[in-house]
Parts: structure tokens; sequence; C-alpha cells
């Protein structure tokens, strides 16, 4: 795996800003859904994904010999794992992904063929 940067975590987080941007835009709806279909995976979108990065940030804090082991760390620790848990029971917004396909008729498929920017 190739190092990771803070300059390649801001470029994520600036596209994230980007589809934002976009979609107050009030694009098309089938093209909107196919842009933030990704990002509402059940086991890869960003509820999963950025659980899965706080709890690896609060094990490799609590991990090192560095980390002063003080009443006020445990509490960061929990909250880190707590912020964690709470992200992740929102892994089922792809059911209301699901819905909206259902509501303007349209197929994951046919969704990703229809999108300009592929």
């Amino acid at each position: 795996m190739p190092a990771l940067t803070p300059d390649m975590i801001r470029a994520l987080t600036e596209t994230l800003a980007d589809l934002t941007d976009y979609l107050r835009e009030n694009p098309d709806p089938a093209q909107a859904l196919a842009l933030v279909e990704p990002l509402l995976d059940e086991y890869t979108g960003l509820p999963a994904q950025f659980a899965d990065t706080l709890r690896a940030l609060a094990r490799t804090v609590q991990e090192n010999r560095d980390t002063p082991r003080t009443a006020h760390g445990d509490l960061l620790i929990t909250e880190l794992r707590t912020a964690a848990w709470e992200l992740a029971d929102q892994h089922t917004l792809h059911y209301v992904l699901d819905d909206l396909r259902d509501l303007y008729g349209s197929s994951p498929t046919s969704e990703r063929e229809s999108c300009p920017c592929r």
C-alpha cells in the first residue's frame, strides 16, 4: 500500500465537497443517485469505512506506548469508539438509496450507464 499523506485525505474531502456543491445545483435525480451510490454501499460506503477508520485510530492511540495512560485519554478513546458505532449504524442508508431508485424507476446499472461523470 502506498504511504498516505494528509494531502491525499484532503483531496478526498474536497471531492466530497464538490459532490455536495453539485447536488445543491439540483441535478437529475438518477445522476445524483449514481454518484451517491458508492458512498452509501452497505459494506464499503462512507458510514462503514469511516467507522472502521475511527476504530483503527482508537486502537492505534490505545496501543501506542507513548500514549499517556490517564482517565482523560481513556475517555477520548471511548468517544472515538462510540462515534464509530454511531457511524456504523448509518450503514442502513443503502436501503434509502434502494427506495429512491424504486421511486425513480431506475436500476443501478442504468444509472451508471447514464452518468456523464464516467
